[in-house]
């Protein structure tokens, strides 16, 4: 009990990050489900959002500025699945790789020439900004309502694949991709529900995520989409239970650590972890021995 008094407030930001690598992780999860694809854009995708919000709250009022965020950061995710995705479906897996690494280098040179390099502050958006007492730790709304908000979009998310026709049909698609097709399932739209699916997710842990670190540069997606994609892999990739798991865990080590004065070892500890997972169980905690058919 004197440990977690005495590290309350990094096991509460613990919490709070591991919600928004979670946010971050299930689009990882949910496009490599379905297309076998690692998608390293969407840590960008999630930069570009930060962006987005400091530009248009600059101009909008914020309670336009905040679904205009979420809608612009959709329809990014669609037409980088379109224009970088769709006309590779047929390619080699190593060719969709590199597209996926092109389209990263883009964004992020997209925004370096936009901003010229320079850090933008982040807007306080209002309520969830202000602070919050929880016994001794002193935090940010944000923090307490993040992992609240996590829980009620992945139950929504899990709800959306088990109990609706597009979901029945991301699980088929999943299972099987060519019977799929033969099956008569439009894949296309199902991959685009897909990228539409994550690019919210991520544009949420955006909102949430620079609330808590209000600054935002070109390669501020880059650190929390690795932790995302570790999370993803540590939980099993493929699956957005174990990808949520993995997140918080990872979110609340790094904070601990943090909190004993390891500062330095923190991101470290995280790689060190996906190393140790793929060594020690390299489906993750969820994930399913797939089998190839010959």
């Amino acid at each position: 009990m004197e440990f977690i008094s005495s590290n309350l407030q990094y096991i509460l930001t613990g919490i709070s990050v591991g919600g928004q690598y979670a946010l971050i992780a299930i689009g990882y999860t949910m496009v490599y489900g379905i297309l076998r694809l690692i998608n390293f854009a969407h840590g960008d995708i999630f930069m570009a959002a930060g962006f987005m919000m400091v530009y248009l709250s600059a101009t909008l009022p914020m309670y336009i500025a905040l679904p205009l965020v979420v809608l612009i950061t959709v329809l990014l995710g669609f037409v980088v699945e379109r224009v970088a995705y769709k006309p590779l479906r047929n390619a080699p897996r190593m060719s969709i790789m590199i597209s996926a690494i092109g389209v990263s280098y883009f964004l992020q040179n997209l925004a370096w020439y936009v901003t010229s390099g320079l850090a933008k502050q982040y807007p306080a958006i209002p309520w969830i900004s202000d602070s919050i007492s929880i016994g001794p730790a002193t935090t940010k709304i944000v923090t307490v309502i993040t992992p609240l908000l996590t829980i009620v979009l992945v139950t929504a998310l899990v709800l959306l694949i088990k109990h609706t026709k597009i979901g029945m049909a991301m699980r088929a698609v999943s299972r099987d991709f060519e019977t799929s097709q033969c099956m008569g399932i439009k894949i296309n739209f199902v991959i685009s529900i897909t990228f539409i699916i994550g690019s919210f997710l991520a544009a949420v842990g955006s909102l949430l995520y620079f609330s808590n670190y209000p600054t935002v540069t070109p390669i501020s997606g880059a650190m929390p989409g690795l932790k995302a994609f570790v999370a993803a892999v540590f939980g099993g990739i493929g699956s957005i239970p174990g990808a949520v798991v993995g997140a918080f865990i990872i979110g609340i080590c790094e904070n601990i650590i943090k909190g004993l004065g390891w500062t330095t070892f923190s991101d470290a500890f995280t790689f060190a972890l996906l190393i140790i997972i793929l060594v020690a169980k390299p489906t993750g905690l969820f994930g399913e021995k797939m089998t190839d058919k010959v």
